[in-house]
């Protein structure tokens, strides 16, 4: 018997051991705008791919990369509405640590409070899986950090990573580009040409540039 009888029971594993509602959020993440991160000696760089459903839409009024405190960031691929929801929630949990302790939340903590969140969608009912990816991109004691946070809850620190479309060539691109020694200069320049390779025309580059500028 294959999984598509359980395609649509959120809390009922398939024989295979899948929890195929996770499989279709990971889908609406792929199928998402290329959003990456690279974590370099002095800082975080976090680019994405931002294109506009018409040219009648108010640029200013699409954002995808948010700050969740002065010293963290966060960019998302999938589905918008999902990412302002965790946003929020996360924004929140920040906001409770820093009146109990009167300091910035460490991004490891921030980052697990959030996956927290995520996995809780995909085992309650009358809920569905968030079909969204993050990449929290933060600064605390313990340097510049780097985490991606998928549907399933689970979450990894990355030196670099990628996801949305084309994240199979991304991660490639970044593999063989990636250096320990990298500094923010250099990470801006290995975004910008990560983005560049089957993404984003010569055109949008240029126009990307003169924003960073």
């Amino acid at each position: 018997m294959g999984d598509s009888q359980y395609s649509f029971s959120l809390t009922t594993f398939s024989p295979s051991g899948k929890l195929v509602q996770i499989e279709h959020a990971l889908t609406a993440v792929g199928s998402g705008q290329t959003s990456l991160g690279i974590k370099a000696s002095n800082g975080v760089v976090i680019a994405t791919e931002k294109k506009l459903p018409s040219i009648l839409v108010d640029e200013a009024s699409v954002q995808k990369i948010q700050t969740l405190t002065p010293n963290i960031g966060v960019v998302y691929s999938g589905m918008g509405p999902d990412s302002r929801v965790l946003v929020r929630k996360s924004r929140k949990s920040a906001e409770q640590y820093y009146r109990l302790y009167k300091e910035s939340i460490p991004v490891t903590q921030l980052v697990r409070e959030t996956a927290a969140v995520m996995q809780e969608f995909t085992q309650s009912g009358g809920v569905r899986p968030f079909g969204v990816s993050l990449l929290v991109a933060g600064f605390d004691d313990k340097g510049p950090q780097l985490y991606q946070v998928d549907p399933s809850g689970s979450y990894f620190s990355w030196k670099a990573s990628a996801m949305g479309k084309n994240v199979s060539n991304a991660k490639t691109f970044l593999e063989k580009r990636y250096t320990e020694e990298m500094e923010l200069d250099d990470a801006v320049h290995t975004a910008i040409l990560t983005l560049k390779e089957g993404i984003l025309t010569p055109t949008e580059i240029d126009d990307y540039l003169q924003e960073v500028e």
